[in-house]
């Protein structure tokens, strides 16, 4: 009887294994379909559609880091120990991938070997712009990778957080990105909270600060992240509704919706890794409260003319204290942050509509309100809300233990 029992689980689970297996074949065939008006991943528990719309908010919220992050790495050291074998994993359109050639290029390392992974093949191909690389489509909840052990020497992960599943298969992950990064090799993260909070005032700049992160926080007047900073809620009621909604529907996808505060834990419990470190950043969506002169205005004055280019050295004042507020390229920073937070809204929109319980004309005059609310330029929404980005990065031992 017991082995009439264990055969029939052993068939049960080679059957959920084969129609793992051909899930994994039909959605590498043919990756694509249509939904609620956009592209999406076929047969994937992706939320976010792949069509060209979402791929320039990536990409947007990828130029954001590197700028206010200083560049597109924030691994010590990278500039002198250049890496040979580089994989950006989930890559969607390489928009990294190029920027860190163009990067490493100006640095004078112009034939570094890049590799991108992800589902579906959104990338161009970078050969043509000069860039040693290769594409892998595979779908990567599928394990083993299709790499040798200890094949490359720095690892890249950006906005995968909607991706992976909490708990066992973040493990899993875990676990293939140790078998294929080299002793010594680094493994970076980037990655953005889905829910946003305000940032309050503060008082005096996080102790550990470096010159250069001092430096780059006040070219680009965003805000460094320590133990010490304070939040509150969201006052936007917009936005306050949004969170709600983003976090039930995720939560029920078992996603994080604050990805950000979860990834120095998942980091410190690989034990094969040493020297992990972050650097996390509020940008906000526009004027803070705090911010503003005697007169409860955020002025701003010319500038390069460079979306995210040099910040100009006519800066404006308080009338109060004197303190330079914002450039216009500051503010396009901030804009951009707000852009990139609406996209997201309306990424996820079947989602949240379903969480908000909302039907049509409900959902669309909301829609209308919050748009109308945050794109106010007198008061951006009326609260002190921010986009939190964060960047971690560790060395693999060099026993690999």
């Amino acid at each position: 009887m017991e082995a009439a029992a264990f055969r029939e689980r052993q068939g049960t689970c080679d059957s959920i294994s084969s129609a793992a297996s051909n899930s994994s074949q039909n959605l590498l065939a043919n990756p694509f379909e249509l939904r609620h008006g956009r592209r999406y991943l076929r047969d994937a528990p992706y939320p976010l559609p792949c069509d060209l719309s979402e791929i320039q908010r990536q990409s947007l919220r990828t130029l954001l880091g590197a700028t206010i992050l200083g560049k597109p790495s924030c691994v010590p050291n990278i500039a002198k120990e250049v890496p040979k074998r580089v994989l950006e994993l989930g890559c969607g359109s390489a928009f990294w991938t190029g920027t860190c050639h163009e990067w490493f290029t100006s640095l004078g390392h112009p034939n570094v070997e890049f590799t991108g992974l992800d589902f579906a093949p959104l990338a161009p191909d970078l050969r043509r712009q000069g860039v040693n690389w290769r594409f892998i489509q595979h779908d990567f909840r599928r394990f083993p990778w299709p790499f040798e052990n200890n094949q490359f020497d720095y690892i890249m992960l950006k906005d995968l957080s909607l991706t992976v599943h909490m708990g066992l298969e973040t493990q899993r992950f875990m676990d293939e990105i140790m078998r294929i990064l080299a002793p010594k090799g680094t493994l970076e993260i980037w990655e953005s909270d889905h829910v946003l909070r305000c940032l309050l005032p503060q008082p005096t700049l996080p102790k550990g600060m470096t010159a250069e992160d001092e430096k780059t926080c006040r070219d680009t007047k965003t805000y460094l992240i320590s133990t010490a900073t304070s939040f509150a809620p969201a006052q936007n009621r917009y936005i306050a509704d949004s969170n709600i909604w983003i976090h039930a529907a995720l939560d029920k996808l078992n996603l994080p919706s604050s990805p950000c505060t979860r990834m120095s834990e998942i980091l410190y419990q690989e034990t094969g890794l040493a020297d992990i470190t972050s650097r996390r950043i509020a940008i906000p969506l526009g004027q803070m409260r705090w911010e503003k002169d005697s007169e409860g205005k955020l002025i701003r004055s010319g500038s390069s003319g460079n979306l995210f280019g040099t910040v100009s050295p006519k800066a404006s004042k308080s009338k109060a204290s004197g303190e330079v507020l914002l450039t216009d390229d500051q503010a396009a920073i901030r804009s951009t942050a707000m852009l990139t937070v609406i996209q997201k809204i309306e990424s996820l929109e079947p989602l949240l509509k379903e969480a908000s319980g909302k039907n049509s004309e409900e959902w669309t005059r909301w829609w209308a309100g919050m748009m109308a609310s945050l794109l106010d330029q007198e008061n951006s929404g009326g609260g002190s809300e921010v986009l939190e980005i964060g960047a971690w990065w560790a060395t693999k031992c060099e026993d690999g233990a």
